[in-house]
């Protein structure tokens, strides 16, 4: 298939380079460091087995899951933008 100045696998390079940019932003967003012992915001207790579970978390599971709702909620994709909302 002709493609042009681009080389052969230049298509693969781009999407192993997309997967590669998504994997470093979520490990970009896991805790690091120690964990606490104490929540973060609403200073709740965290349990020894998810301070061994997650080291370096910073919160509780009540405030993880409200994070992680607040987090769902804006994905900061642009639905109304995107060609492909259009084609449905």
């Amino acid at each position: 298939m002709a493609t042009g100045w681009a080389g052969d696998g230049a298509v693969q390079d781009q999407i192993e380079a997309t997967v590669q940019d998504g994997v470093s932003r979520v490990q970009s967003r896991l805790p690091h460091g120690s964990a606490l012992e104490h929540c973060a915001q609403c200073e709740a207790p965290i349990p020894e087995a998810r301070r061994a579970a997650l080291p370096g978390v910073r919160l509780c599971l009540r405030c993880q899951e409200a994070a992680d709702r607040a987090a769902v909620a804006f994905s900061g994709y642009n639905r109304r933008g995107s060609k492909d909302s259009q084609l449905r």
